[in-house]
């Protein structure tokens, strides 16, 4: 058996039609232009790149983009107030603070200063209790991402069991909300479980999103379940080059499940568009204009 590819790259394509037309409407018919601003401390290679990508799709889509660029010693208070002055800000929707931070920064005071309905990474406090609560409407990309993948490749996963490696707030533990909403049967796994590979093999659904390098093995995957890797791992590839992996063994993986999303052009390509997504979202409710339909 040779699984199912998940095409990231083309369902994003697809969102992404949907989005720029949603725009030119809220344009021509409100005069309002959907306001992303990214926030980003010091010169991590890997984040400047994040951060210049989504700064060019926000600009492709017809966004207002602005982008705020902070030395790494810069301090909290400084850091905190740049955040504060861009939620009080009416042209921007949505604002980005690209994590991590500095060790010297406290993240959740940084999160705590942003207005909840510009938190289009969905990481307050607030927007994780909407989420809780089933009330969101700006849920925290990645994850809305994968629901995405799995509703166009899977259709209805009602009663199925999903597991998901990975407990963080910006992956796992939204991910898990979002799945038992969709009334999957959901088990959490993190680094101190016992006896992950015989959790992994009881799932139709194996999220992985742990951050080790082709740590899940063909073994663990029951035959014909859905593999979603949300891992993006840089690893040596001999002379002097890397190359991008996930956090499951992709080509063992593959002999094995039904369907599974490679790295790169699975889950990483609906990571941006949602963020897009969710800027257009704020964009119509700070304005008290109906949420546009996906």
């Amino acid at each position: 058996m040779t699984a199912t590819v998940i095409d990231g790259k083309a369902v994003a394509a697809t969102l992404r039609g949907r989005i720029e037309a949603e725009t030119a409407k809220l344009k021509s018919a409100h005069g309002v232009m959907p306001g992303l601003a990214t926030v980003l401390v010091g010169k991590d290679p890997a984040s400047e790149v994040y951060v210049r990508n989504k700064r060019k799709t926000a600009e492709a889509l017809g966004f207002h983009s602005l982008h705020v660029e902070l030395p790494a010693d810069v301090g909290q208070d400084e850091l905190v107030g740049k955040v504060k002055a861009l939620s009080a800000d009416p042209a921007v929707h949505g604002i980005l603070v690209q994590l991590p931070l500095p060790k010297h920064l406290d993240e959740s005071a940084v999160l705590d200063a942003l207005d909840p309905a510009k938190d289009v990474d969905a990481l307050t406090p607030t927007n994780a209790g909407l989420l809780l609560s089933g009330r969101a409407h700006l849920v925290s990309c990645t994850p809305a991402g994968v629901m995405l993948l799995l509703q166009q490749y899977v259709g209805d996963i009602a009663g199925k069991e999903a597991l998901v490696i990975g407990r963080s707030l910006l992956f796992g533990k939204p991910a898990a909300q979002l799945l038992l909403a969709a009334n999957a049967t959901v088990t959490m796994a993190h680094s101190r479980s016992k006896d992950l590979p015989m959790l992994a093999l009881r799932a139709d659904i194996l999220v992985a999103a742990i951050g080790k390098p082709e740590f899940v093995k063909a073994d663990w995957i029951k035959p014909g379940a859905v593999v979603i890797d949300v891992g993006i791992n840089r690893v040596d590839a001999g002379d002097g080059k890397y190359k991008l992996v996930g956090d499951v063994a992709y080509d063992e993986a593959a002999t094995v499940a039904g369907a599974i999303t490679p790295v790169p052009g699975g889950v990483g390509a609906m990571t941006i568009i949602c963020l897009m997504q969710n800027t257009l979202i704020a964009a119509c409710a700070q304005n008290k204009l109906p949420l546009p339909k996906f």
